[in-house]
């Protein structure tokens, strides 16, 4: 507005030093400052402040960051040995300090090592698995493997051919099994979509809530969307707000305040919403407000499925929000009673053991447990791949139970 006003000035013959002081005094500049202006007013035509570039730095960048435990010299070395167009090291700290402020969670150093050493690792038994002392070696084992399914989204959940769900790891031509629990935990979240509530579903490691979950939520009615938020390491309210934000995929960058962000969100869950909180153990109280504020806001329409093994004494802790829970869902242990059905249907590898020696599984080694079960499937699949003649009986089973049991 200054430069316009200057310019209507110059162009009636009437601009005077004067003018510009006083400009110069208005915008809290140097004289120089505006009469540069004018010039480039006068040559480009353009009166308004070039907008710079904004730095951004790629989820890559990130990790490296993360594993030079937040060291941002570190990283401004590591660029530069990887060559290219390096930003300076102000630039750097002054990029990650506005990022971190916005909600960005730095992941912990030690817990990135182990990530990515777990899937090298699991790399690296997927190479060994193919490769065994059969006569034809990794083609013939590979030709032996299931074909893989491609996936299909039905409202919002991916399932395979196979009844495979995204995000439930299964061995090759495993498939879901609806057994009683499933069913009562579909029950659960059917029943607190229908009362937009919350539901809590807990019960030990490895007994199948993520699974059930995911199942009960396969087939939602019409106008309904799943989305599943992550946990962060480390959660806070910013990390917790920031982990909201992008697993709802709204548009643009994640906003700068937390007023703006969680206005984004609450625009957002306006629509019939299921957000489920796996891992929710893991949240401290003040991550649990949040979700609750999301919950009590009076223009969301959300069901909150919380969801985890000791999630229900997370709960505890924040009286305010166990008050609000619907139902508790217990997932229990396998009954005995549906061990050899559940077994044959979850992988046709156990319909030609009797089911006496199922029994006898599930007492000495599974103990109701399907992650255990999942595991046995797996390595029983490598040792009859890798194995020449080898037969499922009780000797070979009682070997790979020594690899699914944990360490006394």
């Amino acid at each position: 507005m200054l430069v316009a006003r200057l310019l209507e000035l110059d162009a009636a013959g009437a601009l005077t030093t004067a003018h510009v002081r006083a400009g110069a005094q208005v915008g809290g500049v140097n004289v120089r400052t505006v009469w540069r202006w004018l010039e480039v007013a006068r040559t480009q035509g353009r009166v308004e402040r070039r907008s710079r570039a904004r730095l951004e730095l790629s989820d890559q960048t990130w990790e490296a960051l993360a594993q030079a435990g937040g060291n941002v010299a570190a990283l401004h070395r590591h660029l530069k040995e990887a060559g290219g167009e390096v930003p300076s090291l102000a630039s750097l700290h002054r990029v990650v300090r506005r990022d971190l402020e916005a909600g960005r969670v730095l992941p912990d150093r030690a817990v990135v090592r182990r990530e990515r050493e777990e899937q090298q690792t699991r790399q690296a038994l997927a190479d060994l698995a193919l490769a065994g002392p059969r006569e034809g070696g990794a083609a013939q084992v590979a030709a032996a493997r299931p074909p893989h399914s491609v996936p299909e989204v039905v409202a919002g959940t991916s399932v395979g051919e196979s009844g495979a769900l995204e995000g439930v790891a299964l061995p090759a031509g495993a498939q879901m099994v609806r057994t009683s629990s499933v069913q009562a935990v579909a029950e659960a979240v059917g029943q607190a979509m229908a009362a937009q509530g919350a539901v809590c579903v807990f019960g030990d490691p490895g007994r199948g809530k993520t699974a059930a979950v995911r199942m009960a939520l396969h087939a939602v009615p019409p106008g309904w969307k799943v989305t599943w938020v992550p946990v962060p390491v480390r959660p806070s309210v910013a990390g917790m707000r920031r982990a909201v934000f992008d697993a709802l995929a709204l548009p643009g960058r994640f906003p700068h305040t937390s007023a703006l962000a969680d206005a984004a969100v609450a625009e957002a869950l306006r629509a019939a919403r299921v957000l489920v909180v796996d891992e929710a153990q893991r949240l401290p109280a003040p991550c649990l407000e949040y979700l609750q504020s999301l919950w009590d806001h009076p223009g969301t329409q959300i069901t909150l499925v919380l969801c985890g093994a000791g999630s229900e004494r997370a709960l505890a802790r924040l009286p305010q929000l166990a008050s609000r829970i619907g139902a508790w869902q217990e997932v229990p242990r396998l009954a005995a009673a549906e061990v050899a059905t559940a077994v044959t249907d979850f992988h046709p590898l156990w319909c030609t053991v009797p089911a006496r020696d199922l029994m006898w599984i599930d007492q000495s080694c599974a103990h109701g447990t399907f992650r255990t079960s999942s595991a046995l499937t797996t390595h029983l699949q490598n040792a009859l791949l890798t194995t020449a003649d080898a037969a499922v009986d009780r000797a070979l089973l009682g070997r790979l139970f020594q690899r699914v049991a944990p360490p006394l």
